[in-house]
């Protein structure tokens, strides 16, 4: 049975190769990008039945107007893969003054998630892009009051969306599911590429087993788990995201973020 699967940030590593596996089993692919040229060429490049969608992540009134776009054309998706995700930019401070990698990695996919869950299947599934960098957030630094490192605020954002995997998957017990991939260390992305100066691993490593998390039957039950794939296996993510009240903190600092200006 085909499914309606979106993938953020599809134009390029990663999820342009996730994209073309799913549309070669004639899944429908909702492509997302940023970039209107590169969108078309990943369309082109993916083929079977896409759409494209663009939005800057770093932007949440455009984060909100891509899930208001897919919910214009659309009553259910089945697959939110939430990939896209940055490590170093020119300027790291968006015009909110947030830390740019804490409103692509965390908050953008939150938002997107958390808006489009009306239309989400129950039975579907959200997979977020996790990392094995992880770090205690800095809840200053959340919220925009601190700078960071690029490795501190990457490994940081990416702790904060396995903790939001957790506590989302607690919230709704009835689906869908939700977990949070580890899709493999330092593989052949432009993101490694950049950050660490090198040619990095297959890349199908990572893009088959985001196609296991989205319809594989190994991550039926898996909601509010973490799976790292630098082991194989499901894991135990970063001691503080088990800290109940780390996490709390970090889901209240993500609220408080989104929460619109009274």
């Amino acid at each position: 049975m085909t499914k309606t699967i979106l993938i953020t940030g599809s134009t390029d590593g990663i999820g342009l190769l996730t994209a073309q596996t799913l549309a070669a089993e004639g899944h429908t692919i909702l492509l997302h990008g940023r970039n209107p040229a590169k969108l078309e060429a990943a369309a082109k490049s993916v083929g079977g039945t896409t759409e494209q969608y663009i939005a800057d992540l770093s932007k949440m009134a455009e984060v909100y107007a891509l899930a208001t776009a897919i919910q214009e054309k659309h009553s259910q998706i089945d697959v939110v893969i939430n990939n896209a995700g940055i490590l170093k930019a020119p300027s790291t401070v968006t015009e909110d003054g947030y830390d740019i990698r804490f409103m692509v990695n965390t908050f953008a996919p939150y938002a997107l998630t958390v808006a489009l869950l009306p239309i989400i299947a129950k039975d579907g599934r959200v997979v977020n892009l996790s990392s094995a960098a992880q770090a205690p957030v800095n809840l200053d630094a959340l919220r925009g009051r601190k700078k960071l490192d690029d490795m501190g605020a990457y490994a940081q954002s990416k702790l904060a969306i396995t903790i939001w995997s957790r506590e989302m998957a607690k919230e709704l017990p009835d689906g869908p599911v939700i977990v949070a991939v580890n899709p493999a260390s330092l593989l052949a992305s432009k993101m490694v590429k950049e950050g660490f100066g090198i040619a990095g691993n297959d890349l199908s490593i990572g893009a088959n087993i985001l196609r296991e998390a989205a319809l594989g039957a190994s991550f039926a039950d898996a909601s509010g788990k973490y799976f790292d794939n630098d082991s194989g296996q499901f894991a135990q993510p970063h001691a503080a995201a088990l800290d109940a009240a780390h996490s709390a903190e970090v889901m209240q600092g993500i609220k408080d973020v989104l929460a619109p200006p009274r």
